[in-house]
């Protein structure tokens, strides 16, 4: 028998760990929590200062039999799990059920999984912070206390499986109040001039800017006109050529939510996609002769850090393989978000000498794109900036201004292997001008007037909406993923063109929330929570003292909304037509994903049906049908007359309720690679592309 027993939470991390520890240690797996409240109650005893009732977890009976009779027999135990609050809970857990004295040295933390990291970090093992284990078992209690009060009202007075959560209800209202903007955005017309200039042989592009050297806006295209007749022939003298030279940047190495959201922007992946394959990366891969590898650090981090060690072995990569131009000039000093705990480092690789291409026989496809995002961005981390030289030129004729602006790239820098992906603008490119001086004359060959109208703020992708979440310090590294999966799974939230929208339940929910707990769904309360529960773990707050000032309010509320919630009836709407099986009529019902059509006569009949929905265009083919949203046999939405076969109008594209204000013919809304751009379905006249 082994003289020391380490017990981390996966066994792919047993795995890894046994190898680099030797004959004397033996690694076993609790596979996740071993306790937790349980699910039949509340488990928490309001009246005795919120004192949990932790019970072991259904189904890990014969796991904690192993580790106990492991743990007989072992010198001594090492608690290994993860080094976050969570795994300091879990390791609590642990000692708990095996009788390990919490406040010897049984702790052990490290942020990689290699060689070294593991070894060293059994050299400094540490007895278990109660401070972390205290935050982490608050925020579990808030959480069981929010859902275990409001849930059953909801069951009682909408619909039974229902659920209210702290950080969950929040981002159904980030979603809700969106939609709500959008219904309620006016679009505002304006316009543009766009210019094409020459000088001798050289073409360039310049845009109106304003009259008399004061800057216009464009509102109409009586204003339009008015600027053009402003202009006399063809030629325009150069007034004012302004060069600068500008740095651009890197961007930091990853943190949680950036990961996140940049491998939703270069990876098509979702969140919790996106953690489930870091969290393999992590716990190791298979390397043949080299054996199992950690390939990342820790994945739930919000700090941007990077250890000495990390920097001096990407600078000594950079200077090898770029040259010393791309090493980036002083110390790496990356300024830390005024809500970030900073426990650990950033998300990098564990060693920059094993490189995306070393790496490709030994991942999978997704693995190895998700590697080499975080290791282009880390490397590009420690390179130096880029360096633009720009220049703007001023073009006049009379009273009219032209405006054109071009750069080029003197230093690619960090650029040379990565770029950050942006949710509403293209990369930075070249955009070359003539060499062009004061008093030089250019020659216009065309004026193109455009319309454009305002666009309302877009809908929250993933992306998105992590972004936000983390700007308003809503939930933690940890909580991103499962909210954002929470919310979908409740029905109350649905994904249209990989963007939220909420459903009809998600809305009656939301009305109810607000009504009767609303500081539940506020923003700047749910953010202080996050602070105070920080506050726990700094050792500046006492975990029951935050429970207890959040209940007493609380528990006001939960009285008021048992006496005057009324009950919502989601009445079985007659949706107008009979079943084809069994003739009785098809009634509307409300399913996870908002309304569909089902057989009034169930459970005898099982009937159910898709609602056909009508986008609210008027068919342009026979002007008398409407056009509905269908789909193809492959599931993919395409849009039709709902008179067909009398009408055979059909588009993959989807109409819009008003004409080109140009030809009047009806337009349609593209989707392309990066967002969608409304265009006319038989003239050029396009508006703005959204993101």
């Amino acid at each position: 028998m082994a003289d020391f027993l380490v017990i981390v939470e996966s066994p792919a991390k047993a795995k890894t760990i046994e190898r680099y520890l030797g004959k004397k240690y033996k690694v076993r797996a609790s596979m996740g929590h071993v306790r937790d409240l349980p699910k039949s109650q509340m488990g928490v005893d309001i009246a005795n200062n919120f004192d949990p009732k932790y019970i072991t977890i259904r189904g890990k009976g014969p796991v904690m039999k192993e580790l106990k009779s492991a743990a007989k027999k072992a010198k001594k135990v090492y608690l290994a799990a993860d080094p976050d609050r969570e795994g300091e809970a879990i390791a609590w857990h642990l000692a708990h059920s095996l009788d390990v004295d919490v406040n010897s040295d049984c702790r052990v933390v490290f942020n990689e999984i290699t060689k070294d990291a593991i070894k060293e970090s059994f050299k400094h093992p540490r007895p278990i912070k109660m401070n972390l284990v205290d935050a982490q078992q608050a925020r579990r209690i808030l959480d069981r206390l929010v859902g275990y009060n409001i849930s059953p009202l909801l069951w009682k007075k909408v619909k039974k499986g229902l659920s209210a959560g702290r950080v969950q209800s929040v981002a159904v209202r980030l979603i809700i109040d969106r939609e709500k903007e959008i219904k309620a955005f006016e679009p505002e017309e304006y316009w543009t001039i766009d210019g094409k200039f020459q000088k001798g042989k050289e073409a360039f592009d310049a845009s109106f800017y304003g009259i008399n050297g004061e800057k216009r806006e464009l509102r109409s295209e009586e204003e339009v006109k008015a600027a053009i007749s402003g202009i006399s022939g063809d030629t325009f003298k150069v007034t004012s050529v302004t060069k600068k030279e500008r740095k651009r940047n890197p961007a930091p190495p990853f943190t949680t939510s950036s990961l996140q959201q940049e491998a939703a922007r270069k990876l098509n992946f979702r969140a919790k996609k996106t953690m489930m394959i870091a969290q393999q990366l992590y716990e190791g891969i298979d390397l043949g002769k080299e054996g199992t590898v950690g390939l990342i650090t820790y994945m739930r981090t919000d700090s941007t850090r990077i250890s000495e060690v990390a920097q001096t072995e990407a600078k000594n990569y950079i200077t090898s393989e770029y040259g010393e131009k791309f090493l980036k000039d002083g110390a790496n000093k990356e300024k830390k978000q005024s809500n970030a705990q900073d426990a650990h480092e950033a998300v990098r690789p564990t060693s920059t000498f094993r490189n995306p291409a070393s790496l490709k026989e030994f991942l999978s496809r997704d693995q190895l794109r998700l590697y080499k995002l975080i290791w282009d961005r880390f490397l590009a981390s420690q390179m130096a900036p880029a360096v633009m030289d720009t220049m703007s030129v001023d073009l006049v004729n009379g009273d009219v201004y032209f405006r054109a602006t071009g750069s080029k790239i003197k230093f690619p820098g960090f650029m040379k292997l990565y770029v950050e992906g942006t949710d509403d603008q293209a990369e930075e490119t070249d955009r070359f001008l003539p060499d062009l001086k004061e008093g030089d004359e250019v020659s216009k060959t065309e004026i193109e007037p455009k319309q454009h109208f305002t666009q309302p703020p877009p809908r929250y992708t993933e992306a998105r909406l992590v972004r936000t979440m983390e700007e308003l310090g809503i939930g933690r590294p940890s909580t991103y993923a499962p909210t954002l999966d929470t919310i979908q799974k409740r029905g109350y939230v649905a994904l249209d063109n990989k963007r939220f929208v909420p459903t009809e339940l998600g809305e009656i929910v939301h009305e109810l929330m607000a009504e009767f707990f609303p500081e539940i769904l506020n923003v700047e309360f749910t953010a202080k929570m996050e602070q105070d529960l920080d506050d726990v773990e700094d050792g500046k707050a006492a975990w029951v003292s935050v429970i207890s000032e959040f209940y007493k309010d609380f528990e006001k509320s939960l009285e008021v909304a048992e006496k005057e919630m009324q009950e919502v009836e989601i009445k079985d709407e007659p949706a107008g037509e009979d079943c084809e099986n069994c003739g009785s009529p098809m009634v509307f019902k409300m399913g996870r994903f908002g309304k569909f059509m089902a057989c009034s006569n169930f459970p005898e009949c099982r009937n159910t049906k898709a609602i056909v929905k009508d986008i609210g265009v008027t068919c342009p083919n026979c002007k008398e049908g409407h056009v509905i949203e269908r789909k193809s046999k492959k599931r993919r939405i395409f849009y039709g007359c709902d008179r067909f076969p009398e009408c055979d109008f059909l588009s993959w594209d989807k109409p819009l309720p008003r004409n080109c204000p140009k030809c009047d013919s009806i337009l349609i809304e593209k989707k392309l690679k990066k967002g969608v751009q409304v265009q006319c379905s038989s003239c050029d006249y396009k508006e703005e592309q959204q993101s």
